[in-house]
């Protein structure tokens, strides 16, 4: 098997899918974490295109790459224009990169419709741009939009083109389904009549419209080509490019192809979702290999069967891609789901102890009423802890009162007053907020920062609402989801109320207590020993 070249352009058609900006310093982290990686080219923008990429590529010429070659990607030239003079390739050139990739068409019907020229310019069009880069000492990519379209319409036509670009002197002929909807069976007949026509080696760059980019792309490489083009998460334009997360894991554990180290395929699941928090999208939690769900084992069944051993449901060991097996608990649940849950926690607790099957008995009952703990570790742990009688809440709710005003210059204005006790000590205060669960979550903070300064350290970052069922309007049950970070981690927690400041408040207490918790501070006494029994660092909970 030749070596397979993973060609990354996340930074140009990744960043074509709608909703995201990546800013000159993004593209340049990404990069970075691309080298890292390990992936053999990577696409760093159209310097003729927008000044941001001529910026980038500016400031990439200063980095060195370990792994990684950058490349600049451009169209050939204008119907008319001698390479030498078109303002395009010009800006190639200056982008300074040893590896150029160039696109031409070779669907006909792109040639009289799009470009609006002759069959036979468009030809010399792709031979004359690809000779003159190669003349300024620039390695040459040529990418065939439209390929597969343009021979499924005109085989002779599209043919053509990468002879043109086999005379031109291109070092890879990459073969492009732009609009997505190739066939696997139709690609293997097509790629066969492009090898008995040039001997250039090949490269395929698909999207996926049909849903079938990984696909296409790994039969692909069966059948002999040797660079494939795609993006991190399968970002780009309409439904996405070819997913790299899906398509390098399967090279190496499928198919025996080692395209980067082991332990760079560690790193894939880090790299899926940092590209993810630059480009402000959402983890796709059913992504294949790297998405938060791709292990994560729900049904009482299967998990027995998982804890005996893992290959009963799972395809691949998670671990090989820097992923991890996830327990979930609801309602579907059996008694081997909290007994490893809480072991993935570092709990000692055996799933044929006694208080498990309580524990298991409480969870259904709060599923059945809106509860959801998967992705709220915080409020599960600290109800394993609750039904255990091995937990003291740090304080004690007194009251709190919500005063929501819109005034005359149209302002909504929003202040929370509460009272709880810590210890033996009445705490009551207020604050304003620009909503009134920030400003009951100021309030609460402010009442309790004097007896855990920590609580300064610990964040909110994220806070979604879910309306359960929408039947009773706007009285219906709605469950609270908030997300929390510090210095040294992320949680979850979770609140359900019909009454939405009710939800809030369950879910801030949550979060705000299992901060505090998972931090190793002396004055917590009884619950620093719970903390520790927490993180497997004391003696075991039965």
């Amino acid at each position: 098997m030749k070596k397979i070249d993973i060609y990354d352009t996340t930074l140009r058609d990744g960043s074509q899918r709608e909703g995201v900006s990546l800013s000159v310093t993004d593209k340049i982290k990404i990069a970075e974490k691309l080298d890292q990686l390990g992936i053999s080219h990577i696409e760093g923008g159209w310097p003729g295109s927008n000044p941001k990429d001529i910026e980038f590529f500016r400031r990439a010429a200063k980095i060195k790459f370990t792994n990684a070659r950058l490349c600049a990607f451009s169209s050939t030239r204008r119907p008319g224009v001698s390479a030498s003079e078109d303002a395009n390739l010009k800006a190639l050139i200056e982008a300074r990169t040893e590896t150029v990739t160039l696109f031409g068409k070779s669907w006909d019907f792109h040639v009289h419709d799009a470009l609006k020229t002759t069959l036979e310019e468009n030809l010399a069009m792709i031979r004359d741009s690809i000779e003159y880069l190669k003349s300024m000492g620039r390695e040459v990519f040529f990418d065939a939009e439209h390929f597969f379209d343009g021979y499924k319409a005109n085989p002779e036509y599209a043919l053509a083109t990468i002879d043109a670009a086999a005379k031109g002197g291109a070092d890879v002929i990459v073969l492009c389904d732009t609009n997505g909807g190739l066939m696997p069976w139709e690609l293997s007949a097509i790629l066969s009549a492009v090898k008995e026509k040039v001997k250039t080696p090949l490269g395929i760059h698909v999207h996926d419209d049909a849903g079938m980019a990984t696909a296409n792309s790994l039969l692909a490489v069966r059948e002999g080509i040797t660079q494939i083009h795609g993006t991190i998460n399968g970002y780009g334009e309409r439904c996405g490019n070819a997913n790299l997360c899906t398509i390098i894991p399967n090279l190496q554990l499928k198919m025996g192809i080692e395209v980067i180290t082991p332990e760079q395929l560690k790193g894939l699941t880090k790299l899926s979702r940092f590209i993810a928090e630059l480009a402000n999208i959402a983890p796709a939690d059913q992504q294949p290999y790297v998405g938060f769900n791709a292990f994560a084992h729900k049904g009482g069944i299967h998990v027995d069967a998982v804890s005996k051993m893992p290959a009963t449901y799972e395809h691949a060991n998670p671990d090989l891609v820097g992923n991890q097996r996830r327990i979930l608990v609801s309602e579907l649940s059996g008694r081997s789901n909290i007994s490893l849950k809480t072991t993935g926690n570092n709990i000692k607790l055996d799933k044929d102890c006694p208080e498990t099957a309580t524990i298991l008995r409480r969870i259904k009952e709060m599923e059945h009423y809106g509860y959801q703990f998967e992705g709220a570790e915080g409020s599960f742990e600290l109800l394993i802890l609750k039904m255990m009688k091995a937990y003291t809440p740090l304080f004690k709710l007194e009251g709190f009162r919500m005063i929501i005003e819109k005034r005359e210059d149209g302002e909504l204005y929003s202040e929370a007053t509460i009272k709880v006790r810590v210890g033996n000590e009445q705490v009551h205060t207020a604050a304003e907020g620009n909503g009134p669960v920030n400003a009951l979550d100021n309030a609460l903070r402010k009442a309790l920062e004097g007896f855990y300064p920590a609580l300064k350290k610990i964040k909110l970052i994220d806070f979604k609402v879910r309306v359960i069922d929408g039947v009773d309007g706007t009285g219906a049950q709605v469950r609270v989801l908030i997300e929390s970070s510090d210095d040294q981690m992320n949680w979850g927690t979770v609140g359900v109320s019909p009454n939405i400041i009710e939800a809030s408040w369950i879910a801030l207490v949550d979060s705000l207590e299992y901060g505090l918790l998972c931090r190793e501070l002396p004055e917590f006494g009884e619950a620093r020993e719970i903390l520790q029994q927490l993180k497997g660092n004391g003696p075991a909970m039965h």
